[in-house]
């Protein structure tokens, strides 16, 4: 019994151990250690920062399908399509801002010609509206 145990754990160990493998089985006693390479061989994927001008409603598609992919940040021209029609400009970023926030991504517009959409391992960074920005300075001056 013992000994058809051994080779059905030799068969597996075969199995699950390549050619190229650069494990080594190190057999101490009645224990085994399998060493592992922990040196960074596979690649990290990387953010990739990608234009895009939206003439017409069909124009986001690709965006969609880019931002949906989750490594790619958007910068989105949109004034082609603001000279053009802006009741199609709300509808697209509409359907751009469902899509972020579907993915968790965030959005914002910088300006009144481009947008940005993040993935959800990214946030567009806001700056405190001028408002408050003049409401704490006025609490600093009276704590003064």
């Amino acid at each position: 019994m013992a000994g058809f145990l051994t080779n059905i754990k030799d068969r597996f160990s075969d199995m699950f151990r390549s050619e190229g493998d650069e494990s080594e089985l190190i057999e101490a006693g009645d224990k085994e250690y399998v060493e592992l390479d922990t040196s960074g061989s596979g690649e990290r994927s990387k953010v990739v920062v990608r234009p895009f001008t939206i003439e017409d409603f069909a124009d986001i598609k690709l965006i969609l399908e880019t931002l949906r992919e989750g490594s790619t940040i958007a910068l989105v021209n949109i004034k082609p399509l603001k000279d053009k029609d802006i009741i199609e400009l709300k509808r697209a970023i509409n359907k751009l801002k469902k899509t972020s926030d579907a993915i968790g991504g965030d959005i914002a517009g910088f300006g009144d010609e481009y947008v940005v959409i993040t993935p959800s391992f990214a946030r567009v960074y806001r700056s405190k509206p001028v408002q408050q920005q003049a409401q704490e300075i006025q609490l600093e001056e009276g704590a003064a």
